[in-house]
Parts: structure tokens; C-alpha cells; sequence
């Protein structure tokens, strides 16, 4: 039995260990905060535009959201289940000066379509369910004042439809559109005479349960694409429609939906050549089919450079077992993995034990040391949850609805919260080393020569960055194009009234960085400006 001393001492003992667990708390890197307390919608799909809005998307046959459409704008549907005249948003447009939501009218099904920005800058949306299967979409951005919304194409559509599949930009600005649920083939947009074609490896990576979904497609310098589907990858020729190069399988199981793992291209830099691979976490194998919910996940992650002569998968662990993880390109070159769960699958109500603690993937360091546990949030962000970049160097967080409909007194409810985090560096003690954009010129060509002028509290020691992040269509653990390219840059040399002149080089080619729209950073000693968008055209 406890002695008498030990239980007058309990209580300070309790508080020594809960200052403790906070201490440790607010040591780590990075802050949470709310940007919006109700969206009205879950967002499914998340994507940033060039006139610093966001595009929220849910699916349409979800039944009532949390916020309605303008009068007389109702969506009529006979078919659908739930609603067959819907007043409901079922996506919206956040306004980031404001944090300001204005509903936005999408009519056929959205659910599990994929996307990616156009060279003009607007937002090709494709597929989905039901009526949504065939369906091509466009959003054409406009200033946060204007009254842009979805255009549904009537005068062209998918061959195949497209449920999970994925959406990559091609070096002349068109757009690939790989995979999909009984859809082992790729078509283009716009598209092109052969139609759709069959690509034999997404077969072959098809099992059971369906790990094949949403595959890992990244663009690589050479031109040619890296396509990671189940537990393993080839380099693929769209032109000739040729697989070039196997990869070996990939430890761990598999990857993809509804296994979730994610997977990003490391930051292109020096003379655009090489280019690294990361897939990381997942479900184990069984687990979707089995319906378990408290199958642990793992945290494996393999890295490979897709261009080397080896081609060599290195294994690491991270500190969490992750399942439906984002992983996000910061401005610095180093991948955030945020969201997600520690058990279960992806799919309605599979996940349990959600994953709170971002992590620092930091892809200079040695193996082994790569990962850095960041300052945990609060809101579980478990299945249908997103992740982006913004352009002052936030990362939006949105989404996470693990069930069929809007539930909300439950454990997981669906999430409405909008909210971003912040990497450590823009910690208040690194104010005086985050530089301002001055002037740069709003479109470059390839190859060509430009000056960037920025301003720094701070005087500049070493080589201001200049880098080039795209703006990725977020949906299911998975940016589609997303890419950071770091730019040839001569030394700061000072331009006067504390502010630096940067010679830069733009990218060569397309292969390199598809034409459209970037955010631009000026990176010092690790601490990125708030990004000004320039135009990138051949």
C-alpha cells in the first residue's frame, strides 16, 4: 500500500510530470493555428491558385454541408441518393488575405478525381464517381472580389473514366492522366489521337485490394515519368509508351490507395540531373481487406534516385508508424509529413490512433537523421484530409471525413476546421533573417537570365536562394506536380538602402519545370520570403 508521504506527494508529482510533457511540448518546432472555424465543407481536394485563394473540394452526392449555395443557384440531380435538388456547397474558394469563404457550385461527382494546373493557370479537374466518371472540369482563378466558379466541359471527356487517378503536367503543357480504379491506361488533356492507352505495369502492380489506385506519378529531368504503383516503380516513355526501367520492389508492402502511404521528388538543384525519390509509411498488406482498424501501420520509407546507375532503394524509418500521411515540399527543400493515422487503412471508418506529430524530413543529413518530430497538433486529420504549401510559407491543413456522410458526435467527427501550420522557420527569432521580395519580373522564359532584388533585415551572409514551388493538387496522401526546382544564382551582391540584388538563371526546359504558374521564394540561411508568383513560359 502507498505510503502516506507518497500520497501527499502525488499531486506535485502529477504537476512536475505535466510541466514536463508541456515543456517538452513547446520545445518542439512549428505552431498550429485556426484559420477558419467552419469551411462548410470537408475538403477533399485542396489546391492553392496564383491569386493566393484556395479551392476546396468535397464530393457532390454527400448529401446537406455546412453551407449553402447562393440563392438560386441549387443543383437539381433525379439521381442522386441523397439529394435530388441540393442548395448545399459542396465546394468553396478561401480567400487568404481575408480568410473569407464564398460557396462555390460544382455539379457532377467529384468523389476521388484527381487534378492539376494548366500553363494558363487554371485548374483541370477530372473524373470521379457516378456522373462524375467521364466528367472533365475546369476553374479558371480570378481575384478574391471576382465571381469565378467550376465549368463543367461539355465538348470533350474522358475515354476512360477515371476513379483515383492521377494528374501530371508534361514538359509541353499538356496534362497525362494515369490510372484509375479498372483503368490500366493513360489519356491526355488535351487529348490526344491514340486515346487511351494501356500501360501493362499498372496491371501487373493490381491486387487483391486494390493497391494500385492513386499511383505516384513524378515527372523526372530526363522526361520521362516515374510511376510507383503497389510496392514498386518503372521509368515510363508517354511518347513511345514504353517502360525504360524497372525498379526493384520497394520493402514494406504496399504504398498506394487504399495502403496510403505518400511520396514526394526531392528539390531539383544544380544541373537539373538527378532526381530523388521518397515513398513513406502505409498500411500493411490485409488491412483494407480485413476492415481492421487497429493494424498498426509502418513507418518505412524508401528513397532512390530514379537517374543513378543503381537505382537502389534506401531504407529509413520515421518516428511514427503513418498511414495516409501528406507529404509536403517546403520552400528550404525540405518535405513536411503531416495528417494521417497509426493504425488501420484508408477507406470509411478503416483508421484509428491518429497521427498528431508533423515531422522534418531533411534530405542533406545522413541516413538515419533525416527525421525531426515537429510541435503536434490537435485535430486529428485522418481520411479525405489534405495539405498545402501557401506562399508566405505556411502549410494549409484541411479535410478529414472518415465517413460516408457529415457526422459529427463521434471520435473522428468530419472536419470543417481549417488550419495552417508553421515550420520553425518563421519563428519570431528568425524575423530578421526572412527576406522581402522587392522586385522580380512577373514571367521568365527558359533559360533566361533575371534579376530578383530582395531586402533583409539582417545583413546577408553567404547565398540567398532562389526557388521555384509549384502548385500541387492535394488529395488522398498524394501532391499531384508537386516539384520544387532551385534556381542557378550568382552571390547576393548589395543593390543599395539594405537591399540585394540575386542573378538568377531560370529552369532549361520543360522537363525540368512544366510551364505555369510558381511561387517564387528567396531562401536566407533557411528562412523563406513570402512568395511572389511568376509565370513560367517557353
Amino acid at each position: 500500500m502507498p505510503s502516506l508521504h507518497f500520497l501527499q506527494c502525488l499531486p506535485f508529482l502529477i504537476l512536475v510530470i505535466l510541466h514536463f510533457i508541456f515543456l517538452a511540448r513547446a520545445q518542439l518546432p512549428g505552431t498550429w493555428e485556426i484559420l477558419v472555424e467552419n469551411a462548410g465543407i470537408a475538403s477533399m481536394h485542396t489546391a492553392v491558385t496564383r491569386f493566393n485563394t484556395v479551392v476546396l473540394l468535397d464530393r457532390t452526392n454527400i448529401g446537406p454541408s455546412r453551407k449553402l449555395l447562393r440563392k438560386g443557384h441549387c443543383r437539381s440531380d433525379r439521381n442522386d441518393a441523397v439529394l435530388k435538388h441540393d442548395c448545399y456547397a459542396h465546394s468553396v474558394l478561401l480567400d487568404l488575405a481575408t480568410n473569407q469563404i464564398r460557396p462555390l457550385m460544382i455539379l457532377t461527382d467529384t468523389w476521388c478525381s484527381s487534378g492539376q494546373f494548366l500553363p494558363n493557370g487554371t485548374l483541370l479537374q477530372t473524373g470521379g464517381d457516378l456522373d462524375g466518371f467521364n466528367k472533365i472540369r475546369k476553374f479558371d482563378p480570378c481575384e478574391p472580389n471576382g465571381s469565378c466558379d467550376w465549368v463543367e466541359l461539355d465538348d470533350v471527356a474522358l475515354i476512360d473514366g477515371r476513379w483515383y487517378a492521377t494528374n501530371q503536367i508534361l514538359p509541353d503543357g499538356s496534362v497525362i492522366i494515369v490510372g484509375g480504379r479498372a483503368a490500366n491506361t493513360v489519356e491526355y488533356f488535351p487529348p490526344r489521337k491514340n486515346g487511351a492507352v494501356s500501360i501493362p505495369f499498372l496491371a501487373e502492380a493490381e491486387d487483391n485490394q486494390m493497391d494500385n489506385l492513386y499511383p505516384y506519378v513524378h515527372l523526372l529531368p530526363n522526361g520521362h515519368l516515374f510511376i510507383f504503383a503497389n510496392d514498386r516503380a518503372v521509368m515510363y516513355d508517354y511518347d513511345s509508351n514504353k517502360v525504360m526501367m524497372k525498379y526493384p520492389p520497394l520493402d514494406g508492402g504496399p504504398r498506394n490507395y487504399p495502403s496510403a502511404g505518400s511520396s514526394a521528388m526531392l528539390a531539383l538543384e544544380g544541373d537539373y540531373s538527378t532526381a530523388v525519390i521518397v515513398v513513406c509509411g502505409g498500411a500493411k498488406y490485409g488491412a483494407f481487406i480485413e476492415r481492421s482498424t487497429d493494424t498498426p501501420a509502418h513507418g518505412s520509407c524508401g528513397r532512390i534516385v530514379a537517374t543513378g546507375p543503381d537505382r537502389v532503394w534506401e531504407m529509413e524509418d520515421m518516428a511514427f508508424g503513418r498511414i495516409m500521411g501528406d507529404m509536403v515540399m517546403l520552400p528550404t527543400g525540405d518535405v513536411l509529413v503531416i495528417n494521417g493515422a497509426q493504425a488501420g487503412t484508408q477507406g470509411f471508418e478503416l483508421a484509428s490512433a491518429p497521427c498528431l506529430y508533423p515531422l522534418l524530413y531533411r534530405p542533406d543529413q545522413p541516413g538515419g537523421l533525416r527525421f525531426m518530430t515537429l510541435t503536434p497538433g490537435t485535430v486529428p486529420r485522418m481520411y479525405h484530409s489534405t495539405a498545402n504549401l501557401l506562399p508566405d510559407g505556411r502549410v494549409l491543413v484541411a479535410g478529414s471525413n472518415p465517413h460516408v456522410f457529415y457526422k459529427f458526435e463521434v471520435e473522428f467527427p468530419t472536419e470543417l476546421r481549417v488550419e495552417a501550420f508553421s515550420p520553425e522557420y518563421l519563428s519570431p527569432d528568425r524575423a530578421n533573417l526572412r527576406p522581402v521580395i522587392e522586385g522580380i519580373p512577373e514571367t521568365v522564359r527558359y533559360g533566361e537570365a533575371f534579376d530578383v532584388v530582395v531586402s533583409v533585415p539582417l545583413p546577408v551572409v553567404g547565398i540567398v536562394e532562389v526557388n521555384l514551388g509549384s502548385a500541387p493538387f492535394a488529395t488522398h496522401s498524394f501532391s499531384q506536380g508537386q516539384r520544387l526546382v532551385k534556381l542557378a544564382v550568382t552571390p547576393t551582391a548589395p543593390a543599395g538602402d539594405g537591399r540585394y540584388k540575386i542573378s538568377c538563371t531560370a529552369p532549361p526546359s520543360g522537363r525540368v519545370a512544366p510551364p505555369g504558374y510558381y511561387m517564387a521564394f528567396a531562401v536566407n540561411q533557411g528562412v523563406p520570403s513570402v512568395a511572389r508568383w511568376i509565370h513560367l513560359v517557353s
